[in-house]
């Protein structure tokens, strides 16, 4: 019976090292594929139960392959900005078809992140694979959620129309001359009146800006900010902010020639302002093309421009004392207008960033965020089981999955980046040439249990 087990041994050898060998030629093959996780054979020994003598207790050997898929493989430059590499634990959540929110995707797993935009604009990696993420609401927020699969849909970046931006704030730095002289129609100065106001060009200003916003539509709109010393409060301007031409807003009462705000600003004795005695409006709120007849005070778009309403804040006593309006005797003039926003402008590209946001600039020089990436993790990610394309899928051992924002418990996200195999070749040459011995030697237990046979044999005779 030894000589049997022996040959049962040696042909045991033989299978397991030719599996070995399997799973070897298959990680040198895919030492050049993107994400590819190397397996590793593990040799277990087996043993009889038939019999208590230790020299007749060996069974031969069994080979286990394991996927190496927690391991990580290098991470290299690549040349498109949809090319992804994760850096640390996790995996981009995929389908094989292009899957819409509100319906639960048959998900895949893959660490191959070289998604291109389809003849549709949706991502898809070599391995034809669509890219899945949380899109934005229409607020810009994004819900994202760990187990609810359906929130995901596929990541599409063609169907991205052109933005225009209005603007909503206006930063000003500058100074105001302390020994500007007093104009002899500061004496006479009254802003509600066109005729003793410089909105209507009637008393010239001692200094006056001309600034660019930006509305709803994406159109530029020209606005002045004009300064008028004041002849009887020390350290007082009186200020004008009005659109010009004046016909682009429609003014209520109290406010005439295409004014959109009138008051003060005051100035301590060291120069600073004093924000608290300035009256000029801290914000300025235009109505509504479409929003009827301004009551007192009110100011609403032209109603032949068709744009939204819009809140400007303004801006002028900076940041901690730094910025903003001061008097000293000096020139006057700004250092700097700021003014956000942006005329219309086309998509030009996408990118992403390492917390997986999806980002799609525009000529404008808007950047919106359009999806967030989900990375899916999983207790034991060396327990999923390995389908084609270099993609995995969900099983007991791998434990459930978890949907987590990139960098937080999760691994972080490489734009223009692709994660390369983790098949060290050298190590792979010489377990070959190790498998190759204990093959060839497991088929000399073979030939030499044949050949004690044969002697067997030939003893009866």
């Amino acid at each position: 019976m030894s000589l049997y087990t022996a040959l049962n041994i040696g042909v045991q050898g033989l299978r397991a090292n030719s599996n070995a060998l399997s799973g070897i030629s298959n990680n040198i093959a895919n030492i050049n594929t993107v994400g590819y996780k190397r397996t590793r054979t593990d040799f277990s020994a087996l043993v009889s139960s038939q019999t208590q003598n230790v020299l007749n207790a060996g069974g031969g050997v069994s080979a286990e392959g394991r996927r190496q898929i927690s391991q990580q493989g290098l991470v290299q430059a690549a040349s498109s900005t949809t090319d992804l590499a994760i850096t640390g634990n996790g995996f981009f959540a995929v389908t094989e078809q292009p899957n819409r929110a509100g319906s639960a995707p048959n998900l895949l797993y893959t660490r191959a992140g070289a998604f291109a935009p389809d003849e549709n604009g949706d991502l898809r990696n070599a391995a034809g694979y669509f890219l899945q993420g949380w899109q934005a609401e229409s607020d810009g927020s994004f819900i994202t959620n760990s187990t609810d699969t359906s929130a995901l849909s596929t990541v599409n970046v063609s169907s991205i129309s052109g933005v225009a931006s209005a603007s909503s704030s206006i930063s000003l730095n500058g100074n105001l001359q302390s020994s500007q002289e007093i104009s002899a129609s500061a004496a006479t100065y009254d802003g509600t009146v066109s005729a003793t106001n410089m909105a209507s060009g009637a008393i010239t200003p001692d200094f006056e800006r001309s600034m660019q916003i930006f509305d709803s539509l994406g159109g530029v709109r020209n606005l002045k900010i004009a300064f008028l010393k004041d002849a009887t409060a020390a350290n007082t301007w009186n200020v004008e902010v009005y659109a010009s031409p004046a016909s682009d807003v429609v003014s209520g009462s109290g406010l005439v020639d295409g004014q959109l705000a009138t008051g003060t600003v005051v100035f301590n004795a060291d120069g600073t302002i004093n924000v608290a005695n300035s009256t000029i409006p801290a914000s300025l709120e235009i109505l509504a093309s479409d929003s009827g007849t301004p009551a007192a005070g009110e100011v609403r778009w032209d109603a032949g421009a068709g744009i939204a309403a819009q809140t400007l804040t303004l801006d002028i006593d900076g940041t901690n004392g730094v910025g903003g309006l001061t008097q000293f005797d000096a020139a006057s003039g700004f250092n700097s207008v700021a003014v956000d926003g942006s005329a219309f402008g086309n998509l030009v590209g996408v990118n992403i960033d390492r917390d997986g946001f999806v980002l799609a600039n525009f000529t404008n020089g808007v950047t919106r965020k359009i999806y967030k990436l989900p990375i899916a993790t999983f207790a034991n990610a060396n327990g999923l089981i390995a389908a084609d394309g270099g993609a995995y899928k969900e099983t007991n051992q791998s434990g459930a999955l978890s949907l987590r924002e990139a960098g937080k418990l999760s691994g972080s996200i490489s734009s223009q980046a692709l994660e390369g195999s983790n098949v060290d070749l050298a190590e792979e040459f010489a377990d070959m040439i190790s498998v190759q011995r204990a093959y060839s030697a497991s088929s000399k237990i073979i030939t030499t249990a044949d050949e004690m046979l044969d002697e067997l044999i030939r003893i009866k005779r």
